[in-house]
């Protein structure tokens, strides 16, 4: 049967990969902020508190006091590509769409504020993807990132009529490739440093205590990429000692300790001098770690006796980085491309 002449056209028989990464305020100033905490607090993953209880903390203190102390944060690390988070991110997914070709068309997403999952899946689907990956950048499961994510993907699953067939990355906090990415790139950037650390101080987003007793794995899956981290530079790297520390603490509920703001601290007064510290969970530098780390971090250390200290890149869109996330992707894609 013929097409009829003012029939649509449909694209069709494509590969789509979305890769999703938390999130970033559009600018590094206080209204832009607000927009962005109110989505990110508000998402009930993030804060598992009552919503008749935490909604009249969030509106009526947090988003009128935090905006202008996180924009003032946000502007020393903004770029002139915008956020550090977007912009490599948005690299990742340029660099990933050369590597896979013509067999998939990749984009990118941000689970809280621009570009919106939804309308990136919308824009994979109308460019014909009948099967899309949904590939979350967090190499440790959480209910606050990875569920998040899938939270969102489902969202638009409900509001859609025509859908595609759909898969998604799982963590890969110990996938060989993920581990082997880490060590090669830290173990470059250790090398060109000017001083030789004493400590390699391998520094994770905290969550609260206890969503590690309700079930969440997301610290058992740090631990063992610490743990397999540490491994591999035992073998390149003796001398050099790795601890896990737990960043970003807020409010007064308990977290994952040690802190690594305290950890700092502590260290230098005990006499630690050089300290490297990395953020493996990161895919991508952000204010967590061009900020809180690289800025804050160094003045903690530095004020409490410590003497050197370098705070490392993430994977970025570095050729380590990119050779891993290409090889997630492409086993993800198996029987696809």
């Amino acid at each position: 049967m013929q097409r009829p002449a003012d029939h649509p056209t449909v694209l069709t028989g494509k590969v789509g990969v979305l890769l999703v990464n938390l999130g970033t305020p559009d600018a590094p100033d206080a209204g832009a902020v607000k927009r962005y905490l109110k989505e990110f607090l508000s998402d009930r993953r993030v804060v598992e508190i009552p919503a008749l209880v935490w909604q009249p903390i969030l509106r009526g203190i947090i988003l009128n006091t935090r905006p202008r102390k996180s924009a003032h944060a946000y502007a020393q690390v903004w770029t002139d590509e915008g956020s550090p988070l977007a912009a490599i991110t948005a690299a990742q997914a340029r660099a990933l769409q050369a590597r896979l070709g013509e067999s998939a068309i990749v984009r990118h997403a941000m689970r809280y504020q621009s570009p919106a999952m939804a309308k990136e899946l919308d824009a994979l689907l109308q460019a014909g993807c009948e099967r899309i990956l949904v590939a979350p950048l967090y190499p440790h499961y959480s209910g606050a990132t990875t569920a998040s994510a899938l939270d969102a993907v489902a969202d638009w699953i409900k509001a859609r009529r025509r859908l595609p067939a759909l898969r998604t990355l799982p963590p890969y906090h110990d996938d060989p490739a993920y581990i082997g990415a880490l060590h090669a790139d830290l173990s470059r950037q250790i090398d060109a440093l000017d001083f030789a650390p004493e400590l390699l101080l391998l520094s994770y987003h905290g969550m609260p205590e206890r969503t590690l007793h309700l079930g969440d794995p997301y610290h058992c899956h740090c631990r063992k990429t610490s743990r397999l981290l540490g491994e591999r530079f035992a073998q390149s790297n003796p001398a050099l000692r790795l601890e896990t520390t737990f960043q970003s603490r807020f409010g007064k509920a308990k977290w994952l300790e040690p802190a690594t703001d305290a950890v700092l601290v502590d260290e230098a007064r005990k006499g630690t001098r050089r300290i490297a510290i990395a953020a493996p969970g990161f895919s991508a530098d952000c204010l967590e770690t061009l900020e809180e780390l690289a800025i804050r971090g160094k003045e903690d250390f530095v004020a409490a006796g410590g003497t050197h200290f370098a705070s490392l890149a993430c994977l970025n869109a570095g050729d380590d980085g990119m050779d891993m996330i290409e090889a997630l992707v492409r086993r993800e894609l198996s029987g696809w491309i």
